[in-house]
């Protein structure tokens, strides 16, 4: 086995605050302190999902590391972590973890042998690993974990031929963040600090850990170590966020949506100036030049598609420099009249897409988007998710009720906090705010205070996005 394999470490289980409940780390915090660890490759698995591999994959490369997705699936008392090789393990994992979320009959097991291609999978499960060991041992191995049975996973690795693979679990940054830990699973599972149980938390050294302390934990499983590269080495790295995937409207390729989008613009500049002038021919085909350039038809019939289901929308912004969204109707002000300059919307030179804001009335929205998932189908159609994170308010509550103070003493603070009020690290300057003359700030709103700055800001939930929705040209699960 090569030296460098055995001399070195690289975190496979890691998980950010968008392991709700269970992580703590923010990305950002996160890849600042791998990069302080001199970490050069780091994964992030968060449990069942990959909420914040955008954030990720733009931090880590900005802070010099190599960045390995995956996540960890939990499921009816079973538990794998999957890390993705190859574009089609990246499909196969969000098609699992879309089946985790949405099908009542999910059964992890079977859902991995079905689409394990492309994912390195590791697990302390035993029963799902020998069921995986059916299909082969390629990119299977036993995970390894300090203070999870890493004596009985080594023993089964040897049983079976299943190689090692150490991980540190890792939900923290540093050991003495182990109560602030505590004080989360709390909060998540509603229930007092006394009434935690060992097995509702992580391990006190579940932390963001040097890779040679690491090694020297596991003297007497080397190969485990050495697997970490190994594995670290055959995941995807090279992730491509700027490459660009637009809906195919009505099936067309490229060439066939161009011919249909200029068809359409004709017809439209001729409703909208009554004939095709020098000045609008000109200015139409040197729009359409770059369209096609851009491959961006497709995109134009879609926004005009949407917007045609809406008879009192509007489209804004710097697409009202377009005279092609003018035509078909997206916008509604003249671009030659008012001399708008279409570079300033859509040039050659711009690497990312086009940017239509389009307005819908309130009370239409619904049915707009009704029609656009008939019109497009469930399969290929999705909204998009907020990300919503702890206010003051919400962080103060929460942590308040895990101490056991009432909702009335809650209350007292809570309500005096306004909208846009973020909190400092010095929790005493809240208590000297004129709002809050009157509310006697004893044991243990300190502690509550300073948890509370602590965990402002982090992921809390996931909500749906009241406007936006999101058409892929294939199946919305690949992606």
């Amino acid at each position: 086995m090569p030296n460098a394999y055995i001399m070195s470490f690289i975190h496979l289980n890691v998980h950010s605050d968008y392991s709700r409940g269970w992580g703590l780390a923010t990305i950002e915090e996160l890849c600042g302190a791998a990069q302080g660890l001199g970490i050069k490759r780091l994964a992030l698995t968060d449990t069942n999902g990959i909420y914040g591999m955008v954030f990720f994959v733009r931090m880590a490369k900005a802070a010099g590391i190599a960045p390995i997705v995956g996540s960890e699936l939990l499921h009816d008392g079973r538990r794998a972590v999957a890390i993705v090789k190859d574009r089609e393990g990246y499909a196969n994992l969000c098609h699992l973890l879309s089946a985790l979320h949405c099908h009542d009959d999910f059964d992890l097991v079977r859902s991995l042998r079905e689409r394990r291609r492309g994912l390195i999978v590791f697990s302390d499960d035993f029963s799902l690993l020998k069921a995986l060991k059916r299909d082969g041992l390629r990119d299977l191995f036993v995970e390894m974990s300090p203070g999870w049975q890493m004596a009985r996973c080594h023993a089964f690795s040897r049983q079976t031929g299943i190689p090692p693979l150490a991980t540190n679990r890792v939900y923290m940054l540093r050991k003495d963040q182990f109560r602030l830990h505590r004080i989360l699973r709390s909060v998540f599972l509603n229930t007092k600090l006394s009434r935690l149980s060992t097995e509702d938390t992580c391990r006190e050294h579940s932390f963001l850990n040097a890779p040679q302390d690491m090694i020297d934990q596991y003297p007497h499983a080397p190969a485990a170590i050495a697997n970490t590269v190994k594995a670290a080495e055959s995941a995807l790295v090279d992730w491509d966020m700027d490459r660009i995937i637009f809906p195919s409207f009505d099936s067309l390729d490229p060439d066939e949506a161009y011919h249909r989008l200029y068809g359409a613009a004709m017809d439209g500049c001729r409703r909208r100036y009554g004939s095709m002038t020098p000045e609008v021919t000109a200015r139409l085909a040197h729009e359409m030049r770059i369209i096609r350039e851009k491959e961006f038809a497709s995109y134009f019939l879609v926004v005009e598609n949407i917007t045609k289901m809406a008879g009192r929308s509007c489209g804004r912004g710097s697409a009202a420099a377009s005279i092609v969204s003018y035509a078909l109707g997206i916008t509604h002000v003249d671009p030659i009249q008012h001399h708008l300059f279409f570079e300033r919307f859509l040039n050659p030179g711009r690497m990312d897409p086009p940017d239509i804001d389009v307005d819908v009335p309130w009370d239409e929205r619904d049915q707009v988007f009704d029609t656009v998932f008939a019109r497009y189908g469930n399969r290929c159609t999705a909204m998009v998710a907020n990300h919503n994170t702890l206010g003051p308010r919400s962080a103060i509550r929460e942590v308040a009720k895990v101490f056991g103070l009432t909702d009335t003493e809650i209350g007292q603070v809570t309500d005096r906090i306004g909208f846009g009020w973020h909190l400092s690290g010095a929790w005493e300057e809240l208590a000297r705010h004129p709002k809050m003359r009157g509310v006697a700030f004893g044991k243990p709103w300190d502690e509550i205070m300073t948890v509370a700055f602590q965990l402002q800001g982090h992921f809390n939930h996931l909500a749906t996005h009241c406007g936006g929705v999101v058409i892929v040209p294939d199946e919305i699960r690949r992606y």
